[in-house]
C-alpha cells in the first residue's frame, strides 16, 4: 500500500484551543502520529466548550482534534517534565501555542530542545510571534482580526466593523504552521538538523491583505468598508433576488458586455459612466441602483442559471447546511464519516467531519486520509509512555497514583 505523506512522522502536540490543534489535525490526516499532551483532569479547554455537543463531545473540540492520541501529563511536576524530555527525544516535530516564554520557563528553550533532539522541528504559534514587542500579550482570534485591519474593512460602509464568521486568524495561522513544519522537514532531509518555525496570527492576517495592503502601500489609498462589494472591480458583489441573494463577479470587459445582456440592460453599454471598469468603480453607487431592481425580479436560481449560461461567474449565497450537503461537497469527499466512541467511552458514536481539502493522487487514490475519531482525555497515556518512554505497567501506575499523569 502506498504510504501517506507523513507516515512515520511523530508530532508532539502541546497546543490547545484552535490554531495549533487545527495544524496538528492536518498533519494527522496526512498520516502523522500526533501525541496530544493535555492537563490531567481538565485537558484542552475546548473539551468543555458548548453547546452544541455530539455524543458527549464538544463539537468545537472534535472539529480540530480527530485522529490524535491523548496523553495527560502534569508539566508543572518535575517527573512530568522528565516524561516530556523523553517524548521530545522521540519526536520529529514539537508544536506549541503557549504565550512566548512559557516553554522556556518549563526548561525547554530552543537550545535545550536541540540538545535533546538535534533533528527536532520546533514550531510555535502565538498572537504576535516571539520577536515582537507584543510577544507576551495575550491574543484571541477576534483581537487579531481587529488589530490587523481585516475587521475595519469588513462590513457595510455606514455600519460597524464586522469580524469574519469563521476564526480566520486562528485557521490561517494553523495552515502557516503546517507549511512551516513541512518546509523544515524538507530542509532536514538535506541538513540532518531540525529548525525553528515561528508563526504569528498577526503576521498571517497581514499577509492576507494582498491588494488591500498594496492599495495603501503603493498608492496611499486607505481601504474602506464596502459591504459585499469589491474595491477594484464593479460589479463584483451580492445582489438581492426575489427569494435570497446571489454573488456575481464581472471581472472583464467581455463579461460586462454579456452581463448587460443577461440583465436586459443593453443601454448600460452606451452610458459613459460605465464604459470601463475604472469608470464603473468611480460610479459604483449609480450602477448598483441601476442593476438592483433587475435582480429583485427573479429568484436566485433563475439568475444563476441565466448567468451561468452566459459564462458569468455567479453563485447563490447559501447557509452552512446547504453548502455541506451540495453535490460538489460529496463529489470532493468534503464530508466524511468516521466511527468512534461516545465521550465517556461507553457507547459508539459516528462522527461526520469536514474533510481535508488537499488532493494528492497518492492519498486520494491510495490509502486515503488517516481520519480518526478524537481522543478521550488521557486515552493513550499508557500506550505512549510504554512505547515512547519505555515504561512498564508498574511505573505508569505509580506515576498515575502520584497525579503526574492520568
Amino acid at each position: 500500500m502506498t504510504a501517506r505523506p507523513l507516515d512515520g512522522v511523530t508530532v508532539l502536540d502541546l497546543t490547545r484551543i484552535l490554531a495549533g490543534p487545527f495544524a496538528t489535525m492536518k498533519m494527522a490526516d496526512l498520516g502523522a502520529t500526533v501525541w496530544k499532551v493535555e492537563v490531567p483532569g481538565r485537558g484542552d479547554d475546548t473539551r468543555g466548550w458548548g453547546p452544541p455537543f455530539e455524543g458527549g463531545w464538544s463539537c468545537y473540540f472534535s472539529s480540530v482534534n480527530r485522529g490524535k492520541k491523548s496523553i495527560a501529563i502534569d508539566l508543572k511536576n518535575e517527573k512530568g517534565t522528565a516524561l516530556l524530555e523523553s517524548l521530545v527525544a522521540r519526536a520529529d516535530v514539537l508544536i506549541e501555542n503557549f504565550r512566548p516564554g512559557t516553554l522556556e520557563k518549563l526548561g525547554f528553550s530552543w537550545e535545550r530542545l536541540q540538545a535533546l533532539n538535534p533533528r527536532l522541528v520546533y514550531a510555535s504559534v502565538s498572537g504576535y510571534g516571539h520577536a515582537s514587542n507584543k510577544a507576551k500579550k495575550a491574543a484571541y482570534d477576534v483581537i487579531i482580526q481587529g488589530e490587523s485591519g481585516v475587521q475595519e474593512i469588513t462590513g457595510e460602509p455606514d455600519g460597524a466593523p464586522i469580524k469574519s464568521g469563521i476564526s480566520i486568524a486562528d485557521v490561517v495561522a494553523g495552515l502557516l504552521a503546517v507549511e512551516g513544519v513541512l518546509l523544515a522537514l524538507l530542509a532536514r532531509e538535506r541538513t540532518g538538523r531540525g529548525d525553528r518555525v515561528d508563526v504569528a496570527l498577526y503576521d498571517g492576517l497581514l499577509s492576507l491583505l494582498t491588494y488591500q495592503g498594496q492599495n495603501w502601500l503603493g498608492a496611499g489609498k486607505v481601504p474602506e468598508r464596502l459591504g459585499n462589494q469589491h474595491p477594484s472591480i464593479v460589479p463584483y458583489q451580492a445582489f438581492a433576488t426575489s427569494d435570497g441573494w446571489v454573488n456575481v463577479g464581472v471581472g472583464s470587459e467581455s463579461l460586462w458586455r454579456s452581463f448587460c445582456g443577461v440583465v436586459d440592460r443593453p443601454d448600460l453599454l452606451d452610458d459613459p459612466r460605465y464604459a470601463t471598469n475604472k469608470d464603473r468603480v468611480e460610479h459604483r453607487a449609480e450602477l448598483q441602483a441601476e442593476v438592483a431592481a433587475a435582480f429583485a425580479s427573479r429568484t436566485s436560481k433563475e439568475w444563476c442559471d441565466r448567468l451561468d449560461a452566459a459564462g458569468i461567474p455567479a453563485g447563490i449565497i447559501q447557509g452552512v447546511p446547504a453548502a455541506l450537503a451540495a453535490a460538489e461537497a460529496d463529489e470532493r469527499a468534503m464530508v466524511v464519516e468516521v466511527p468512534g466512541a461516545s465521550a465517556d467511552g461507553a457507547g459508539e458514536h459516528r462522527f461526520r467531519f469536514v474533510g481535508n481539502p488537499v488532493r494528492l493522487g497518492s492519498v486520494t487514490e491510495g490509502p486515503g486520509f488517516a481520519y480518526g475519531s478524537p481522543p478521550r482525555l488521557g486515552e493513550h497515556t499508557d500506550e505512549i509512555l510504554q512505547t515512547a518512554a519505555g515504561l512498564g505497567d508498574d511505573a505508569v501506575a505509580a506515576l498515575r497514583a502520584e497525579g503526574v499523569v492520568s
